[in-house]
């Protein structure tokens, strides 16, 4: 069975200056020593949580992600954040998904943050991310996301395995393995961060990875960071609160797959479809 490993970092973030931001996350990421695979940085890493699109946002062909591509490249890593883009005429909270050999992919931030003005900012995406990495599918969102479990919901698919429904019970063959949240989650609702972290993980027999910031930001919101890694069944594997922190950690499929087989609960679940796209990277 295929295992993926994945680094996590935790960090404080330098107020809308993304030449600063990013030469401490290569500096980070040039530190590490263990294997790595694939790396997360936070939401809106290269600014923090900056309603200030118009003087921030950065074209696609823009330094930071031409820092992405040469960062993934030099350390044959795929690297995963969001930033400010202006595309089109438009600004959104960009996740990025940039792999080794330069190619990437990305998903725009589908639920806005009304109550700090990020609607009026920026502009929704209404497409859904799933990236394949050595035979996982990885489902990756931002932030404010986390709080709709629609959005997050795997669609299985059901099937006997070509034998009749009487004689074998039906499967189901799940979406996702793995969903990815990065975020700027203020410490005041951690609790609610880490619940729905727990939630998703249980309610989609998926490994869960929570990526946040910490420190305090340019409006003087504080972040305690409360990144957590779960299994499928919710159990923490990693957390760690109110300091930066990078983190290693090995997923192994066998324990995805033992998960599903022994518990079999998404096989009954509902089946529904999204009004909106939903695309496959």
């Amino acid at each position: 069975m295929s295992s993926l490993t994945i680094t996590i970092l935790q960090s404080a973030l330098h107020w809308e200056n993304p030449e600063a931001n990013r030469r401490m996350f290569e500096e980070k990421i040039d530190s590490i020593s263990e294997k790595m695979e694939l790396v997360v940085l936070p939401e809106t890493f290269s600014t923090g949580f900056s309603m200030n699109a118009e003087k921030l946002a950065e074209p696609m062909n823009g330094p930071t992600v031409a820092w992405m591509k040469s960062l993934a490249a030099r350390k044959r890593i795929i690297l995963t954040g969001s930033i400010i883009i202006e595309d089109g005429g438009k600004y959104f909270n960009r996740l990025l998904w940039v792999l080794p050999n330069g190619q990437l992919g990305h998903y725009d931030k589908r639920h806005l943050f009304a109550y700090a003005g990020e609607d009026a900012q920026f502009s929704s995406g209404n497409r859904r991310f799933i990236a394949s990495v050595k035979g996982w599918r990885i489902f990756l969102q931002v932030c404010y996301d986390l709080r709709f479990p629609v959005w997050s919901r795997q669609q299985v698919s059901h099937s006997t395995g070509g034998q009749p429904p009487a004689a074998l019970p039906p499967t189901a063959e799940a979406e996702y393995d793995v969903l990815i949240t990065v975020a700027n989650w203020p410490a005041r609702r951690n609790h609610a961060w880490k619940t729905l972290l727990t939630a998703r993980a249980i309610e989609n027999q998926a490994f869960v990875v929570g990526v946040n910031r910490v420190g305090e930001d340019g409006k003087g919101i504080y972040y305690s960071g409360d990144s957590l890694i779960l299994d499928p069944l919710g159990s923490p594997l990693y957390h760690k609160e109110n300091q930066e922190d990078c983190f290693t950690i090995t997923l192994e499929k066998e324990q995805l797959t033992k998960t599903r087989q022994q518990l079999p609960f998404l096989r009954d679940a509902d089946a529904f479809t999204l009004l909106n796209d939903i695309t496959n990277g």
